[in-house]
């Protein structure tokens, strides 16, 4: 059903947009008949509240007040389906009460996600300078531009830290956010990241938005940051140096992407890119501006 309305969605959009390139009037019918569909795709969406088990139990979210959240399949159906990434092993979304995926005042999601690349030894965070980290990943990123040009992907700037990297040794989480230019967008995009470190790996909460959202997402982080945590046994201080592998970079790594380092920094972009670029714009905003922008200005 929800692949059915998907491609109805798409089919309503590829007809009015052609109307419009078309000098052809939108009518009533079709705005009417859009806007049902858009109904009929929040109507499938079922969100929960209260406390989540992530990954198989590894690890729990306590849905923050004013957050609800989706579960793995749908929010797959979301990045995937309606917002054109490529497959993940997404384990949810989290997203504001007021807002759907889809709703034209989307403001911003947060992506779950777990990686079990190993124990992070956090040794290195006190002699991090983050001035320099962040040079380092804007050559990084510079460098990849001109590939991304080639692939006919839109070129990004890493205009710098939206919020500076904060590591808290006690509860082993850290936190920081970018600032990114992507070559025609008006607005800057915020890329704000959450890591929480485990015994066997790391949860990943990628919060894409705007960077006009950064005073409210600022506002919850802290909330956010406490609700999520580690089970019984599989807290960053159950490591059991004896049987649990250690990954191959610490903090520094973490915050640069340097994890990627096999596939390079441009395997990291490239595989969120239409999230970032599409996801914090809102989608389905943008189609309705581009179906319906014309015949408003006139009006």
């Amino acid at each position: 059903m929800r692949n059915l309305l998907t491609s109805i969605l798409l089919c309503l959009t590829i007809t009015v947009t052609f109307c419009q390139e078309n000098n052809d009037e939108i009518t009533k019918e079709q705005e009417i008949e859009y806007q049902r569909v858009i109904d009929s795709i929040n109507s499938t969406f079922k969100y929960e509240y209260g406390k989540i088990s992530l990954e198989n139990g590894i690890a729990e979210i306590d849905i923050p007040k004013g957050y609800k959240f989706l579960n793995a399949e749908q929010s797959k159906y979301v990045l995937s389906d309606l917002w054109g990434n490529p497959p993940s092993e997404v384990l949810g979304l989290l997203l504001p009460e007021e807002i759907s995926p889809i709703s034209d005042d989307f403001t911003y999601a947060v992506e779950i996600t777990y990686s079990n690349e190993g124990y992070i030894d956090d040794e290195d965070a006190k002699d991090l300078d983050y001035d320099d980290l962040l040079e380092e990943m804007q050559d990084d990123t510079n460098a990849a531009n001109p590939e991304r040009k080639k692939l006919g992907y839109p070129e990004i700037d890493l205009v710098g830290w939206a919020s500076k990297p904060f590591y808290d040794d006690k509860n082993k989480k850290l936190h920081w956010a970018k600032e990114l230019s992507f070559e025609g967008e008006e607005l800057n995009t915020l890329n704000y990241n959450i890591r929480v470190l485990g015994r066997k790996g790391y949860l990943n909460l990628n919060a894409i938005g705007t960077i006009d959202v950064l005073p409210k997402f600022n506002n919850d982080v802290d909330e956010i940051l406490n609700s999520v945590h580690f089970t019984a046994g599989n807290k960053y201080a159950d490591f059991n140096p004896d049987i649990d592998e250690v990954a191959a970079y610490g903090i520094g790594g973490l915050i640069a992407g340097k994890l990627l380092a096999k596939a390079g920094f441009f395997a990291l972009l490239l595989k969120f890119w239409k999230f970032i670029a599409i996801g914090a714009v809102g989608l389905f905003s943008v189609f309705k501006k581009r179906i319906f922008g014309s015949k408003e200005s006139e009006e």
